[in-house]
């Protein structure tokens, strides 16, 4: 077989477009392997997306996109990608896929960097080694297959669900479908959740870009009770599945269900655009959010996320649900929103 070459994407048109042809030709790629996130994260973070790429006879035959993320609280680590929920290696045959993956731990040799996580939808492969790529799969991704009328998705829902999305509408809820004239709309449900959660927000300019390098494929949702936003989320397209990476309500409003008309206009968007599919978003089976998922009728699909550990040990855990955490999450939830829309983004930018 002829030698693979692994090099990293050019920052230049021609490159990207060729790079975004070879995406959209893959079965298993994410919309986060299209070149544009290399923008959306280095505008809404300020962090570098190493898009690192396999070539053979002239040919792109593998990707694999990398953010080196570094702090003195966190450490120095590879994500592929942080933030998003799967992306991982792409490649058409085992030797590209080994050749970036022998590429991405050298460079995290470089750096000294701890580890190096890879998030994929599905297994990467069955000859991948165990003892130097090990996996959690705990998390999942949730899916919905759609029908073709709005009408027939509702009719199969029990009736205890119907009754559930009738509520806020009853309450005198409304939700509305846009752009990034809703975003400042969207912004202010999400500082307030997630303060409210314990976790650092990430910048109005992330969102900003994340729907600015994606013109027709990302939407925001917003849900309002006497004008005011209760309720929010953005969603992407890729390949008749829309996703939602973001969903977020505000906890007074909760008793009017403001949840269920956010995903049940979001569902209703996502057949009158003909998607075939509905992405609920990744959840941890048993917790609160997998059955609110299930309750629609959303089906797992497990995560695979792999590890690469420099120097052996423990798969990290860089998440609120870690002890070591728990003060810091204590004392984030009893922060105005105002301070931690200005701290959040410095924190978050380097945390997966």
């Amino acid at each position: 077989m002829p030698e693979t070459v692994v090099d990293e994407l050019p920052t230049n048109a021609a490159a990207e477009a060729a790079w975004d042809t070879f995406v959209a030709a893959q079965a298993h790629a994410s919309v986060y392997h299209r070149s544009c996130y290399r923008a959306i994260v280095a505008e809404g973070t300020g962090n570098a997306v190493q898009l690192l790429r396999a070539m053979r006879d002239g040919q792109i035959v593998g990707g694999l996109p990398l953010v080196h993320l570094k702090s003195a609280l966190f450490g120095s680590y590879f994500v592929s990608l942080p933030y998003f929920n799967h992306c991982g290696v792409l490649s058409t045959d085992e030797a590209a896929r080994d050749a970036l993956l022998e590429a991405a731990i050298e460079r995290a040799r470089w750096v000294n960097a701890s580890h190096i996580e890879l998030r994929h939808l599905g297994a990467i492969g069955v000859s991948i080694d165990p003892a130097i790529w090990p996996v959690k799969t705990a998390k999942v991704e949730m899916f919905l297959d759609l029908p073709g009328t709005a009408a027939e998705l509702f009719a199969a829902f029990k009736p205890k669900l119907r009754a559930q999305i009738r509520r806020p509408r009853k309450a005198g809820l409304y939700a509305r479908v846009g752009g990034i004239e809703l975003l400042n709309d969207f912004y202010t449900v999400f500082c307030r959740n997630m303060r409210d959660l314990g976790t650092p927000v990430q910048s109005l300019g992330f969102f900003q870009a994340f729907i600015a390098h994606q013109p027709g494929a990302a939407h925001v949702c917003v849900v309002y009770r006497a004008g005011a936003p209760v309720g929010a989320g953005i969603v992407v397209s890729d390949r008749r599945v829309l996703e939602i990476p973001w969903a977020s309500t505000i906890r007074e409003a909760n008793a009017d269900s403001p949840n269920m008309l956010l995903y049940w206009s979001l569902l209703e968007f996502a057949i009158e655009t003909g998607h075939a599919r509905f992405d609920f978003g990744r959840s941890t089976p048993g917790e609160g959010t997998f059955h609110f998922k299930t309750q629609w009728g959303a089906q797992p699909v497990p995560l695979h996320w792999y590890y690469w550990l420099a120097e052996g040990g423990a798969l990290p855990e860089i998440n609120p649900k870690n002890p070591k955490y728990e003060l810091a999450i204590r004392l984030w939830q009893h922060l105005p929103v105002a301070v931690t829309r200005v701290l959040g983004p410095p924190l978050v930018r380097n945390l997966p």
